[in-house]
């Protein structure tokens, strides 16, 4: 089992939030990194340094400006973090949609894929919209 399925069973156990592993917002996102990493094993050898390239990077900075803006220690870093984290999950979620227009991908392989950015950007939002009422 990995740190981040640690963290994450951790969590599920009723600990509360002390890390930023603890929150589910990260644990989507680290969940869909996992899933776009290994989806892009499948991509032409050709992609390798370009869309490919591409949606490693965005997918792997959805969690982990979650986690750098946790430990940023302001609200107002924290939330400008959170935001940068939610611009890189529309930039997968168009890059994605490249992937399937050039047949890079199957259109099964997508929509698993966009479910998990749907549901990431759906916790990601609500965890934006709180801080900002807090």
């Amino acid at each position: 089992m990995g740190n981040g399925q640690r963290a994450m069973e951790s969590a599920r156990a009723g600990d509360g939030i002390r890390s930023y592993r603890d929150l589910v917002a990260w644990q989507r996102a680290f969940q869909l990194g996992l899933a776009v990493c290994r989806l892009t094993n499948c991509l032409p050898a050709d992609e390798r340094f370009g869309l490919c390239s591409q949606l490693r990077r965005s997918a792997v900075s959805i969690a982990s400006n979650i986690a750098e803006g946790y430990g940023r220690g302001s609200k107002a870093d924290y939330l400008r973090f959170l935001k940068i984290s939610r611009g890189s999950l529309y930039e997968l979620e168009t890059q994605m949609l490249f992937a399937l227009e050039f047949a890079y991908i199957a259109t099964e392989q997508h929509s698993d894929i966009a479910e998990q950015i749907d549901d990431t950007a759906r916790v990601l939002s609500g965890l934006i919209a709180s801080l900002e009422k807090a």
